[in-house]
């Protein structure tokens, strides 16, 4: 089964930017987040697009 969201310490693995540039990026508006409590969970679906249309607009 395939996760459906992925922790701000993967999200950083996964685009090879440092924790504090990933939790920089995880507060900018129309970041897809979910927040529970105290963790900061990212829709893996969500980002994907959401990555999409911002490499397009760069």
């Amino acid at each position: 089964m395939e996760k459906t969201t992925m922790s701000v310490q993967e999200l950083s693995a996964q685009m090879g930017i440092s924790l504090p540039k990933a939790y920089e990026l995880v507060k900018k508006p129309g970041f897809p987040v979910i927040r529970v409590g105290t963790r900061i969970l990212i829709p893996v679906e969500a980002f994907k697009e959401w990555l999409v249309i911002n490499s397009a607009n760069e």
